[in-house]
């Protein structure tokens, strides 16, 4: 019987190369210029979320919370002068706004205890 070396029958295995995931920096690079293109016409693969907010009655939120203007902008970081403007109809709350105003129509308390300092 004959000896073999085993040495040229091993496959040879090539070495794969790992691929790299690209980072935060490239990612944010590759959104902004997606976004540029989305805001410029251009039809590109992009996620677009709508959220729509019901419009609220900003007098009659701050009335059931029983706060006068001043107290009602004070509390929420309102300035008073925005707050007339929106309650006499001359402006509309910003999204946002919005968003904060419907949570305190509906939940009140659950804004009072995000708001609230703690010890």
């Amino acid at each position: 019987m004959e000896d073999v070396d085993p040495a040229p029958m091993r496959r040879q295995t090539a070495r794969k190369t790992p691929v790299r995931k690209p980072g935060v920096g490239q990612e944010i690079i590759t959104s902004l210029k997606q976004a540029i293109a989305w805001a410029s016409g251009e039809d590109v693969p992009v996620r677009v979320t709508t959220v729509r907010v019901p419009a609220v009655d900003v007098r009659d939120v701050r009335r059931k919370l029983g706060l006068s203007q001043t107290e009602f902008a004070a509390k929420y970081g309102f300035q008073p002068a925005t707050l007339r403007n929106w309650e006499q109809g001359r402006t509309r709350p910003d999204g946002p706004a919005r968003v904060l105003l419907a949570v305190l129509a509906k939940h009140p308390e659950a804004v009072e205890d995000s708001l609230r300092t703690r010890p």
